[in-house]
């Protein structure tokens, strides 16, 4: 297995929106394969089709898009060993059912959904196994003349996997090491139903896995209690050499408390468990989304590979080539990785930090023009330049800027109560016009002036400036003050201040 060409696959249900625990699964899937040189599938898991929901699909690959998460084959990718979903693959699956069948691994069972109830309130913890399967409808409970002709009557009926007691089930597992059970515990899994003619989860992957040659098998821990039926199916299919490498990855736990991650826990907290927003079709209900809480892909995807691995060092902020050099699965936690959704708040300040002010001020432009204000890209790109550090989110940048775009209508009662003093009016008067009289509007030339003259006057340079910024912004806060004055011009700068002081008095 050492020499085979890495081969990963991610299989979600189209059964609604995408959980951003699947999406960690997706991503350490596509770090292991790209540090590997190595292929990732995007396959369709749509066998159940009573849990179909329209547009699911769609809002799943459109999510892996935005987060930058490339597949090499599968549903909309093309690739060699198509068809990638698993509705379009029952004569495939019906090959292998038949082939489980004629060796005696697997048969078939007739029991009905109120048999079984039946049973189960006849006997306690009731599993359908070695122990319980000679009394019940099955094909070896029964003459196989009766089961031929329930089955040319039209019976509906299951295929189950006959699984043999008292056999040591080991599976080699990359992050929880060797895993041991005891086949006795068992039940014998249903493999195939004959009413839609499609095969259950447990079948279809291992068929799919092993036709699609899969060398590593990444999911997440809800499906380690499969992982010992899948060995046995291997080994009934006599597929030993060919069986791909288990890691089950730990689960996303709540921010607080006990359990895993929720969609109620987002809700309750305020923040997002979609990448995308989700609207469901069926109610209209309404779910926030990464994307459109403003969250930028690179902040996501750097949080969610820190859920649950660490790289061995101190270093936060990973770029995804990083990530694919760094990333090690031996490395990865069995312990549950708690949420931390400030955590990622923090990710998402950095990355705006990090990120080319060109690239912020043009995803910032049109919150600007939402409100009505026309600036040109150099300026807005300067005013980014020196308010991004201050935000967590870029649609935050339009209150901490806004004094940039639009002049203050009212002043702030407490500002102006510290900063506004009996001689403010005249020194902003002085101010206005000597700024007025400057041929150089510089931001260089203006503090030189400034504090010239202020020095000459013998004036407080920190009364002066907070009273400069309170005609200028309405309140005390912004950037350096000659940062404000040279991006707003001497004439816009003049006629606010003139109407400060006509305003305040």
């Amino acid at each position: 297995m050492n020499n085979r060409k890495v081969r990963v696959r991610f299989a979600p249900s189209p059964t609604g929106p995408l959980h951003i625990g699947g999406v960690r699964t997706a991503l350490y899937n596509y770090l292991f394969a790209k540090q590997h040189g190595g292929d990732l599938i995007f396959r369709l898991e749509d066998t159940d089709s009573n849990r179909f929901v329209p547009g699911a699909e769609e809002y799943i690959l459109e999510s892996f898009k935005w987060l930058g998460i490339k597949f090499d084959e599968g549903v909309s990718f093309g690739g060699e060993y198509g068809p990638y979903r698993q509705s379009e693959r029952r004569d495939i699956y019906k090959k292998y059912v038949k082939i489980l069948l004629d060796a005696g691994k697997a048969y078939i069972a007739f029991d009905t959904p109120e048999e079984l109830d039946k049973k189960r309130a006849e006997i306690d913890n009731f599993q359908y196994d070695a122990s319980t399967r000679m009394m019940m409808r099955n094909s070896l409970s029964m003459p196989a003349e009766e089961v031929e002709a329930l089955i040319a009557a039209g019976e509906k009926y299951v295929v189950r996997f006959k699984i043999e007691p008292g056999e040591k089930v080991v599976v080699n597992d990359i992050i929880r090491g060797a895993v041991t059970i005891d086949s006795s515990i068992l039940d014998d899994k249903v493999l195939y139903k004959s009413a839609d003619e499609l095969p259950t989860y447990h079948l279809a992957n291992i068929v799919d896995d092993h036709l699609m040659e899969v060398s590593h098998v990444i999911r997440g821990e809800e499906w380690l209690p499969s992982a010992p039926l899948h060995v046995l199916l291997y080994r009934a299919f006599g597929w030993e050499d060919t069986m791909p490498a288990f890691a089950h990855l730990s689960l996303l736990l709540k921010p607080e408390g006990n359990g895993k991650l929720s969609k109620r826990d987002g809700d309750r907290l305020g923040f997002p468990v979609f990448p995308l927003e989700w609207k469901d079709p069926a109610t209209g209900a309404i779910s926030s989304g990464y994307r459109e809480s403003d969250y930028l892909p690179e902040a996501v995807i750097n949080f969610l590979a820190l859920l649950g691995w660490n790289p061995g060092d101190d270093v936060e902020m990973m770029d995804i080539d990083e990530l694919i050099k760094k990333f090690d699965l031996t490395h990865c936690s069995k312990a549950g990785a708690r949420f931390d959704y400030k955590k990622m708040i923090w990710f998402n300040h950095e990355y705006i930090i990090k990120k080319a002010d060109s690239e912020i001020a043009e995803i910032f432009a049109p919150m600007v023009q939402a409100h009505g204000v026309s600036v040109d890209m150099p300026t807005l790109t300067k005013i980014v330049s020196l308010m991004k550090g201050r935000v967590n989110f870029v649609h935050e940048l339009w209150d901490a800027s806004s004094f940039y775009f639009v002049a203050p209508e009212s002043y702030d009662e407490k500002t102006v109560k510290k900063r506004w003093k009996e001689d403010s009016a005249a020194k902003m008067g002085e101010l206005a016009a000597l700024l007025e009289s400057l041929d150089d509007f510089s931001i260089e030339n203006q503090e030189l002036r400034v504090k010239e003259w202020i020095e000459s006057k013998g004036y407080s340079l920190g009364e002066i400036m907070n009273a400069f910024r309170l005609t200028l912004v309405g309140e005390g806060k912004g950037p350096q003050m000659f940062d404000i004055s040279g991006i707003l011009g001497k004439e816009e700068t003049i006629a606010r201040m003139k109407r400060a002081i006509e305003v305040l008095g």
